[in-house]
């Protein structure tokens, strides 16, 4: 897949849920991954798209949060911003001393969830502060069908995150543009296109209950090839979801 086919799946999910609006400044995070790497660049070259096909005009910047984590380089990730005429803004938290205060055993393990909420409100408090209108998280289709998994199994919820969301206790806009994207397709294109990525140096990085369902879903992809693309089409296929609703007259349902 080449970086057009990206901007044309971002345009998709743009328009089928209206994500960026005329005049918006948009937020990327960015962890140094490929995900956020690509969608950061991916959204400046669809900013100057969407310019001349409708007249949309925004603005695109990326902030990484630093939260701490030792051995993570972005020089190269730096560069690669000015070339592109990309801001990136580096924010200081002190994310990962909190997380060493609160272990969820005795090995001194991580809370991936506790990390998880801790950088969405910082990251929604650095937008403000630097005039942002919305945020980009750069979950993509695979995230998704593996959020659905994991709510399913561990949470008895079928449910995912959603597209583009309000956080109403502090006013902040997140929008996921890659939701049409594959996992696979970016990783080619981060190669294609030569994209510097930093990788994380966080102790609990693939040792996670998220790893353990994208290991079980790359078997059953290997399995059912087509389970994959179906999965997705599934996230907004309601006209055909029919769950079970208690107290009603089955005869009337």
């Amino acid at each position: 897949m080449a970086m057009r086919h990206i901007i044309s799946a971002i345009h998709k999910a743009d328009l089928d849920y209206g994500l960026i609006e005329d005049g918006d400044k948009i937020c990327v995070g960015v962890s140094g991954g490929k995900d956020s790497m690509l969608l950061l660049y991916a959204l400046r070259l669809y900013k100057d798209m969407i310019r001349r096909y409708d007249g949309r005009v925004i603005d695109v910047g990326g902030i990484h949060l630093d939260m701490g984590f030792s051995g993570m380089d972005f020089s190269d990730v730096d560069s690669f911003c000015r070339l592109k005429d990309i801001q990136l803004i580096h924010e200081k938290t002190d994310i990962y001393e909190i997380l060493n205060l609160h272990p969820t055993d005795d090995n001194g393990s991580i809370s991936c969830s506790l990390c998880s909420r801790l950088k969405k409100g910082a990251l929604a408090r650095a937008s403000h502060k630097y005039g942002f209108s919305k945020v980009a998280y750069a979950h993509h289709a695979d995230d998704a069908i593996e959020t659905l998994f994991m709510n399913m199994i561990y949470g008895g919820r079928i449910n995912t995150f959603d597209p583009a969301m309000h956080l109403t206790h502090n006013d902040t806009n997140f929008i996921r543009p890659l939701i049409y994207c594959f996992e696979k397709d970016i990783r080619n294109v981060v190669g294609q296109e030569s994209i510097p990525v930093v990788r994380s140096t966080c102790p609990m990085d693939g040792y996670t209950s998220r790893q353990d369902i994208k290991e079980y879903l790359e078997e059953t992809y290997r399995r059912f090839p087509e389970a994959q693309h179906n999965f997705l089409v599934s996230l907004s296929n309601t006209e055909r979801t029919k769950l079970w609703v208690k107290g009603k007259d089955w005869k009337n349902v």
